[in-house]
C-alpha cells in the first residue's frame, strides 16, 4: 500500500479525542487500527487494493477523526460524519446505541471497509459493507480478513 504522504489529514487525533469517540461508539479499537490513525488520519492512498467475494476493491481513502468537523475541510471524511450516514444500514438492531461495525475507509463505487465488532468485540475483523446490497436494518458485509494489523498485510 502506498500512502500519499500530502494528504494525511490535520491535526493528528490526540488520545482524548480517540477516547471520546469510543465511548459514544461504545467500543474500544484495536490497537493496530489506533497506531495507523494516529499516524496516517484519514490519508489517501495509492494502489491499495484487495479480493473478497470475487471482486476487486480499491481504497480511495481511509476516514479520520476530527475534532471540529464543521469547520474542517475533510470534515466529510470523518468517521462519525459518514456513520451517521449510513448507520440504519450498518445493523440490524434498530435498538442498538453505539456501533457494531464501523466505517473506516471508503472504496470505489461508495462501499466501505469496516471494523466488525459483533462476533468479538475486543478483536473486530475487517469487512467490506456493500452499499447497494444492503438496507435499512438489513447490512450486508463480506469478510476481508480476520484483524486490521491482517487486513494491511493484503494491501501490501
Amino acid at each position: 500500500m502506498k500512502i500519499k504522504q500530502d494528504t494525511i489529514v490535520r491535526p493528528l487525533p490526540s488520545e482524548e479525542l480517540i477516547k471520546s469517540h469510543e465511548k459514544f461508539w461504545r467500543l474500544s479499537l484495536p490497537e493496530s487500527f489506533l497506531e495507523f490513525i494516529k499516524e496516517n488520519n484519514g490519508v489517501e492512498v495509492e494502489e491499495a487494493t484487495f479480493e473478497c467475494n470475487n471482486r476487486g476493491y480499491a481504497i480511495e481513502r481511509f476516514l479520520c477523526i476530527l475534532d471540529d468537523i464543521e469547520n474542517h475541510p475533510k470534515g466529510i471524511y470523518d468517521i462519525d460524519v459518514v456513520f451517521s450516514q449510513i448507520g440504519e444500514r450498518l445493523t440490524a438492531n434498530e435498538d442498538l446505541l453505539g456501533a457494531e461495525v464501523l466505517p473506516i475507509a471508503s472504496v470505489f463505487a461508495g462501499d466501505f471497509v469496516c471494523l466488525d465488532f459483533r462476533t468479538d468485540k475486543n478483536n473486530p475483523s475487517v469487512c467490506i459493507w456493500s452499499h447497494e446490497e444492503s438496507g435499512e436494518f438489513e447490512p450486508v458485509t463480506y469478510n476481508v480478513a480476520d484483524n486490521f494489523s491482517e487486513f494491511l498485510k493484503i494491501l501490501e
